[in-house]
């Protein structure tokens, strides 16, 4: 299995421009084939000083079941779509891309 933790900072005062084209793209990449998870979810501040709190960050949890499947999701004609529509709303992404420790 991989794991994705993708961060998009997103621009001051768009959050809510940004989830309007957002929302509608998550049921289409959990149709992809291999997707196991893909959950957008933001910050929950838990009082703890070690925590950075940002709330023009969305952090989507991914699970996908091969690195083939993901390779695809990122060129897939519905995430191109997005890349498009969101691109003046987004400063950066970025991603990690996660293993199962055996």
């Amino acid at each position: 299995m991989v794991h994705v933790i993708a961060s998009v900072y997103i621009k001051e005062n768009k959050f809510e421009a940004f989830m309007e084209i957002f929302k509608p793209n998550v049921k289409r990449v959990l149709e992809e084939k291999g997707c196991i998870e893909f959950s957008p979810t933001i910050d929950l501040d838990i009082n703890e000083a070690v925590q950075e709190l940002d709330s023009n960050v969305l952090t989507i949890v991914e699970k996908w079941e091969t690195l083939e499947d993901l390779n695809k999701h990122g060129v897939a004609p519905h995430m191109e779509t997005y890349h498009k529509a969101v691109k003046d709303l987004v400063q950066k992404v970025k991603i990690k891309v996660l293993q199962d420790l055996k």
